[in-house]
C-alpha cells in the first residue's frame, strides 16, 4: 500500500491582473504519491472552497500532455522537475513528507497574468493567425501518396509539428523568447511543398507578428530546447531564420 503524506504548498495569489498578488501558503494532507500534480492542487481547491475561501485559478485541459494548458513553474523549474514533459504528467511520488513546493505561473511580459496561476497565451494564437497555415484553396483532399515527400522532410516536418504551444520555451528563456514556438511553426510547413506557395508571407507575417508581441530575441541559451515537452528542436529557430532572410531578400519592394 502507498504510504500517504502531505507537503506545503506555496503558491501565487493574484485575484486580477491588476491586483497586488502575494504567496501563500497551504498545507495539503493525505497526498497519494499516485496523484498527479493537478490532483493535488484539486484537492486543495476542494478543501478552500469548503473553508469558503477562493479556489487557486490555473489551466488545464486534457490532462495527458497533449494540449499544453498545465503550464507552471514549480520549485524554480517550468514544467516541474521530469524533464520534457508536463505539469499534469508529474506524479506527486517525486515529492516527500514535509516538503516545500512552490508553485508560481509562467512570468513573461507577453503573457499577462489573468489570475492566481492562469496566463493569458493569446500571443501565440495571433502569431499563428499571421500565418501558421495554408490557405492555398487545393479542392478536395488529394490521395496521401499523390504528393512525394522525402522520408527525411517528412519526419523533421513531423518532429516540428509536435509543438503544442505550451510556452514553457518562453517562460524558460531569459530574454522570453517566442522563436522555437515560432520556428517550429514555420518549420513544419516550410519542410513540405504543399507550405510552398505561401513561404515568404508565412515567414514574414510571422515573424513579424512576433516581434509585435513584445516576445524578446534568441542569444542562443538553449533552454527552450531543454524545457519543451515535446523536445523540439533548436534547429527549427535556424530554419526560421533562414526562411526569413530569404523571404525578404526576394521579396517585392
Amino acid at each position: 500500500m502507498n504510504k500517504h503524506f502531505s507537503v506545503t504548498v506555496r503558491v501565487w495569489r493574484q485575484a486580477g491582473p491588476q491586483e497586488p498578488g502575494r504567496m501563500a501558503s497551504y498545507t495539503v494532507g493525505d497526498v497519494s504519491p499516485d496523484m498527479s500534480f493537478l490532483e493535488m492542487l484539486d484537492v486543495l481547491n476542494d478543501s478552500l472552497m469548503k473553508k469558503g475561501e477562493s479556489p487557486i485559478a490555473f489551466e488545464s485541459d486534457c490532462r495527458e500532455g497533449i494540449c499544453g494548458s498545465c503550464g507552471l513553474v514549480i520549485n524554480g523549474d517550468v514544467h516541474g522537475p521530469d524533464e520534457h514533459s508536463t505539469v499534469c504528467q508529474l506524479y506527486m511520488r517525486r515529492f516527500k513528507d514535509g516538503d516545500v513546493i512552490t508553485v508560481e505561473p509562467w512570468r513573461v511580459k507577453s503573457f499577462p497574468l489573468l489570475k492566481d496561476l492562469a496566463v493569458d497565451r493569446s500571443a501565440f494564437d495571433r502569431i499563428m493567425t499571421a500565418g501558421g497555415y495554408i490557405s492555398v484553396n487545393a479542392g478536395s483532399a488529394p490521395d496521401a501518396n499523390s504528393i512525394l515527400v522525402e522520408k527525411d522532410k517528412a519526419e523533421e516536418a513531423m518532429d516540428a509539428a509536435a509543438c503544442i504551444g505550451c510556452g514553457a520555451c518562453v517562460a524558460a528563456c531569459p530574454n522570453g523568447a517566442a522563436m522555437l514556438f515560432t520556428g517550429a511553426k514555420i518549420s513544419q510547413l516550410a519542410l513540405l511543398p504543399q507550405g510552398g506557395p505561401e513561404r515568404a508571407a508565412r515567414a514574414l507575417g510571422m515573424v513579424a507578428a512576433m516581434d509585435q508581441e513584445g516576445f524578446g530575441n534568441c542569444t542562443n541559451e538553449y533552454e527552450c530546447e531543454a524545457v519543451c515537452p515535446k523536445e523540439v528542436k533548436v534547429a527549427s529557430i535556424a530554419r526560421m531564420n533562414r526562411e526569413f532572410l530569404l523571404a525578404n531578400l526576394f521579396s517585392k519592394r
